[in-house]
């Protein structure tokens, strides 16, 4: 049965999907962008509950459907600036990569339940409420396109926003009633705090490990997956088995993604990625292409250095790094190592029943290290 069988109300055009499909499509993949389309008109309706429900976050009761109360000089009416500068980042468009996968792992059970749809919500809060703190350890600017929530209310609104969002996920998982999967997300902002911490005591030195830089990233970014992959298929009553493999899938594409986005961070494109290139290294960072780099171009030490200690480089440094990994072979070695592990999590499906959902989740996985954004 194809995907595009399915009945739609509105195509979102934030979602990751969506960039997945036009990295195809530039990549002349395009068996792969078609079923991404596909793919998007399946999850229309689905995202689209997602959208409102997010919308309708820190409004009151009497607007649960989204609209929002009447504008005041300050802001929404009664809100505080913790609540407003979460307010500001969750009105930017996100990816919504997070609750997608909530869909597609509830899909290979019954389907998009309100239980599933609550837990989608839940994982895109968490998720924005560690941007909100990272935003301010980094002293980040810009996100999303947009000024960062700290420039607008100040670091302290941006740290209790974060901190009120983490609260409202937790709040509406316990409203659920399924004990386990609450359990799940405490044990996954434990491994958040963890691997934070980890990231922070290695700022600014380059000597840290392949072994530290994966930790660090399975705790950060993959436990997230893990847990969204696990949330929607307990909502849509995927057998304990079937969960388990839909975990390990979402721990593979976790951590694919992760070694994408770090890719963009030293040879994307400025223009399409929204950011300038060598930013996590500016910000103390090590991550595997740099790590690969180290060993491959040891020139670029002294740069590195520079860099990592937080001197400030032009664009046409970011270009000639970019361009030395490239050469070297460190871009290409990295999105292997991203595609190996996006077939392995295609792998691991095996016990999954062939369906519209299965099918969907091999193909984000396939076009997952394709993406350019």
């Amino acid at each position: 049965m194809s995907i595009a069988t399915y009945p739609i109300q509105r195509v979102p055009h934030h979602d990751v999907v969506g960039t997945l499909e036009r990295g195809c499509q530039e990549h002349g993949l395009d068996p792969l962008a078609n079923k991404l389309a596909e793919l998007r008109l399946f999850l229309a309706h689905d995202l689209d509950e997602v959208d409102r429900a997010i919308a309708s976050v820190g409004l009151g009761a009497e607007d649960a459907a989204g609209d929002p109360k009447p504008r005041t000089s300050t802001g929404l009416e009664g809100q505080t600036p913790a609540q407003e500068s979460a307010r500001h980042l969750l009105s930017q468009d996100g990816k919504r990569l997070r609750p997608i996968v909530v869909a597609l792992a509830a899909h290979v059970g019954r389907g998009f339940s309100e239980a599933a749809r609550t837990y989608a919500v839940a994982v895109e809060l968490v998720h924005n409420a560690t941007l909100l703190h990272d935003d301010v350890v980094d002293l980040g600017a810009r996100r999303r396109g947009a000024d960062a929530a700290r420039v607008i209310y100040g670091n302290a609104a941006s740290i209790f926003g974060g901190d009120w969002l983490l609260v409202e996920a937790l709040c509406r998982i316990q409203r659920v009633g399924n004990a386990e999967v609450l359990a799940r997300m405490l044990e996954v902002v434990k491994e958040m705090v963890i691997a934070e911490s980890m990231q922070l005591a290695r700022r600014g030195k380059l000597d840290t490990s392949v072994s530290d830089y994966f930790h660090i990233v399975d705790g950060k970014t993959a436990s997230l997956f893990r847990w969204a992959m696990f949330a929607g298929a307990r909502a849509g009553g995927v057998s304990d088995e079937g969960c388990e493999a839909l975990v390990d899938y979402g721990k593979k594409l976790g951590v694919a993604f992760q070694l994408v986005d770090d890719v963009l961070d030293v040879a994307g494109d400025p223009e399409a990625t929204g950011k300038t290139l060598l930013a996590d290294l500016g910000e103390g960072k090590m991550t595997y292409p740099l790590l690969c780099a180290l060993e491959r171009c040891p020139e670029l030490v002294p740069l590195l250095e520079a860099v990592c200690a937080g001197e400030e480089v032009g664009p046409e440094v970011g270009g000639r790094v970019a361009s030395l990994l490239r050469s070297s072979g460190v871009v290409d070695e990295c999105l292997a190592l991203a595609r190996r592990l996006c077939e392995e999590a295609i792998a691991g499906l095996s016990i999954i029943p062939d369906g519209v959902a299965k099918s969907a989740l091999v193909t984000v996985a396939r076009a997952t290290p394709e993406r350019r954004r």
